[in-house]
């Protein structure tokens, strides 16, 4: 049985807002990347995880139980970091940690300290004057203290600076090694890429892809971008069988995609053209990503949701 578990999921807020059929399953000991930009729907479906707001249709549970009828206890269960942050009004950063370690009936408090020392927390003035990435530092070792086996993060190192955001991912993939199940929502491509085993796209609130990131990372597709001396070469190419990312008339170059079963073909079919330049471009998660977000291409290798 999957730790979270997602099912027919839908919210609909009207005018195309909100969340449509998701369904998601979230092994133990897996980090699953919730991949979109603002306003596709990621957030929403980490608020119903949570517990905050009740689904029109469908089920979410975590570890078989019903994420609204059971959230009291399910939070226990959970390290939740919130895109969006919320503090008390008129606290220190240690008195709110205070706080929060007394409402989990933490008497150890040596994990605690480690997560402040490892994020190089300084939560001793007041949270209204702290930065948003001291704030945001605050928000991760509250989600972290009480070592939760289930975390959930959504947008987790907006805020923090790149050295901290490292940290951060380090981090993420040690508890990942503990055992620990993680959901992680995010629109930072390095961020999902250096965490996640595997990695669904949401766009306008509907999964168009999920995928096992390996796989992504291995896919017999190569991505070219040739360049010819005339525009005789150019056209050419352009007849041929080849799958066109994009094109450039003006300084005769093609940015397509290869298949290794395709390499010999395209040897023998560009050495009778005048080529000026061939280049392989590096495919990254944000290419594919951006297949459905611009190009509204597909690449083959990958399976598709």
């Amino acid at each position: 049985m999957a730790v979270i578990e997602i099912e027919h999921f839908t919210k609909d807020y009207g005018k195309g807002r909100g969340v449509f059929d998701v369904s998601i399953a979230i092994e133990k000991g897996e980090c699953y990347g919730y991949l979109g930009p603002n306003g596709a729907g990621k957030t929403t479906t980490i608020r119903h995880l949570m517990g905050f707001s009740r689904p029109q249709n469908g089920t979410l549970r975590i570890e078989g139980r019903d994420c609204w009828e059971e959230s009291s206890f399910l939070k226990s269960r959970i390290g939740y970091l919130p895109g969006e942050l919320a503090f008390p009004k008129g606290m220190t950063g240690t008195g709110f940690l205070k706080m929060m370690q007394k409402m989990r009936h933490l008497t150890d408090t040596s994990y605690t300290e480690k997560l402040i020392r490892r994020f190089e927390l300084d939560a001793e003035g007041p949270i209204r004057g702290m930065s948003l990435g001291v704030q945001r530092k605050l928000a991760v070792v509250n989600a972290f203290m009480h070592d939760p086996d289930i975390l959930i993060l959504d947008e987790p190192t907006s805020g923090l600076d790149p050295v901290m955001q490292d940290v951060f991912i380090d981090y993420i993939c040690e508890e990942k090694e503990r055992g620990k199940t993680i959901l992680l929502s995010s629109h930072i491509f390095h961020e999902v890429d250096a965490t996640c085993d595997r990695i669904a796209i949401i766009k306008d609130g509907k999964i168009v892809s999920e995928f096992i990131a390996d796989e992504l990372k291995n896919s017999p597709d190569r991505i070219y971008e040739i360049t010819f001396e005339d525009s005789e070469s150019f056209e050419k190419f352009l007849a041929y069988d080849y799958r066109q990312i994009y094109i450039s008339p003006e300084k005769n170059r093609v940015r397509f995609a290869l298949h290794d079963s395709q390499i010999n073909q395209f040897v023998s079919q560009a050495a009778s053209l005048h080529t000026k330049n061939l280049e392989e471009i590096p495919f990254s998660l944000e290419d594919y990503f951006m297949n459905y977000y611009k190009e509204e291409k597909t690449f083959e290798g990958v399976p598709q949701r």
